[in-house]
């Protein structure tokens, strides 16, 4: 844009302000300029990266043309307002299990201006991108702590540096913590479920009645009444 000498380590011009082109090195994640065929700290090859034709869709927030950006094998949908990004059902899935794709979304993000607006607690619905219904927000593996925009059907919204955030947080083993609590607390359920099919099965086979209520609220427990049996 104007020429000065920079940093791979920068994301902005320091005298224009333009966003610079970097991507993450695949193999030590450092900061390189995009088109650069080898990591000037590693030494490793970069991977290949084309640009892309401007998209129809709208940003949900600012409501003008995104437009289409690779982040890796994956093209997305950027708004150049906002820096917001749209990622199909496909292109996500990708980002959360290919770690190459993980440092193409480090190598696209920036730190937030000192003058950019905070959130204030009320909660603005955007509509997809796609299907023009409101999206809902959801915390990402449901202790991210970030909340992002989703429509089931077609693709996530992602505010400036969400998906980054997301990024560091399955690096940080986030997800993989959230799925093994899932597992533990499905394994939980299904127990329970088999205590309560046993008690029942226990109380027809011996003949005790057992009223409706409490049969339904649970009061008589399988432990209970195995003890009331052995007794």
């Amino acid at each position: 844009m104007c020429g000065a000498a920079t940093s791979t380590d920068a994301p902005l011009c320091q005298y224009c302000g333009s966003r610079l082109a970097t991507i993450a090195c695949p193999s030590c994640f450092g900061m390189m300029f995009l088109g650069s065929k080898h990591c000037p700290r590693c030494g490793a090859a970069a991977a290949a990266t084309e640009s892309a034709g401007a998209e129809t869709r709208k940003c949900p927030r600012c409501q003008i043309k995104m437009e289409a950006l690779v982040i890796g094998s994956s093209t997305v949908s950027e708004c150049g307002r906002c820096l917001g990004l749209w990622l199909d059902v496909v292109s996500f899935e990708k980002v959360c299990a290919d770690r190459e794709q993980q440092s193409a979304v480090l190598g696209t993000a920036s730190p937030s201006p000192v003058s950019a607006v905070r959130e204030t607690g009320r909660v603005n619905y955007v509509p997809c991108p796609e299907c023009s219904q409101l999206m809902n927000r959801v915390n990402f593996a449901h202790c991210s702590g970030v909340i992002v925009d989703i429509c089931k059907g077609h693709g996530t919204w992602f505010d400036r540096d969400e998906l980054s955030r997301i990024v560091e947080f399955i690096r940080g083993g986030g997800l993989e913590a959230a799925r093994t609590r899932e597992k533990s607390q499905i394994q939980e359920e299904r127990e329970r479920v088999r205590q309560e099919r046993l008690a029942l099965d226990m109380q027809r086979s011996s003949g005790i009645k057992i009223g409706d209520d409490e049969r339904i609220t649970g009061i008589v427990s399988a432990r209970g009444l195995l003890k009331f049996l052995l007794d």
